[in-house]
């Protein structure tokens, strides 16, 4: 394992620093509309700090790391009106930006270069991006 010490995690961050204190709030809220077999046929977010109406959406993610447990709580919803080739695309641009957060998080530029490899692969091989050659 390549660990440089110079550079902190995250988690230890953390660790080392006075919790900061709360100067404003914002509020996400995500409206679900079920069908009668309670699958998501409406999705709507919003939040306080966004003008404006409520915005419609296809699918979502949502992972929320419990710092008690150390577990990861995930909802993941998407419409029946989402079709494959835009689940592929949300997957891709899901993945790449997992792959920089997790680069921004660590500082483990070698395991976010082979999440990224894997990112173009996965993108390649739906469609969601071109392959080589094909542009």
């Amino acid at each position: 394992m390549n660990f440089n010490p110079q550079i902190p995690t995250f988690a230890q961050n953390l660790n080392t620093m006075a919790k900061p204190v709360v100067k404003k709030r914002s509020t996400i809220t995500v409206n679900v509309g079920l069908n009668a077999d309670k699958m998501p046929t409406e999705l709507l977010w919003n939040a306080s700090d966004k003008p404006g109406p409520a915005e419609a959406c296809k699918g979502m993610f949502l992972a929320l790391f419990n710092e008690q447990s150390k577990e990861t709580m995930k909802i993941d919803l998407w419409t029946e009106e989402m079709q494959v080739v835009e689940m592929d695309r949300f997957m891709y641009q899901t993945l790449r930006g997992l792959a920089d957060t997790y680069f921004r998080a660590t500082g483990n530029k070698e395991l976010a270069n082979q999440m990224q490899q894997f990112v173009f692969y996965f993108g390649q091989a739906t469609g969601a991006i071109p392959k080589e050659g094909e542009i």
